[in-house]
């Protein structure tokens, strides 16, 4: 697990501490890539911020959805240390799942099994 002191809307990769995993998964991650993480015991979703104006990859990752405005909350916490560590919520990983089961997803499947 590791921490982070609050200090801006994103959470920018340079700024965790203890977690060089997630510093470096945060950093690697393409624009646009959602990630669960929990942060301060609230799990939420997040996603890795798009290129800067100048054209150069941006670090970070914003929150979307709920966290959105929990983070929003946090503006008010600036400095303090909070920790922050990737989870995973069932609804992406039953997603992940689905792609695994791919050969039986047919017409044919959904008739024999519908009744199921």
């Amino acid at each position: 697990m590791g921490y982070l002191k609050v200090r801006d809307d994103l959470i920018w990769a340079s700024h965790i501490e203890g977690d060089v995993t997630l510093r470096d998964r945060l950093t690697q991650l393409p624009a646009g890539t959602p990630i669960d993480l929990e942060v301060d015991g609230i799990v939420g979703q997040w996603e890795k911020a798009k290129m800067g104006k100048d054209g150069r990859e941006t670090a970070a990752i914003k929150p979307v959805g709920p966290m959105k405005d929990i983070w929003k909350k946090y503006q008010m916490r600036r400095g303090e240390i909070v920790t922050v560590r990737e989870t995973r919520t069932a609804e992406r990983y039953l997603a992940a799942l689905n792609t695994t089961l791919s050969e039986w997803d047919s017409p044919e499947d959904d008739e024999a099994f519908r009744d199921l």
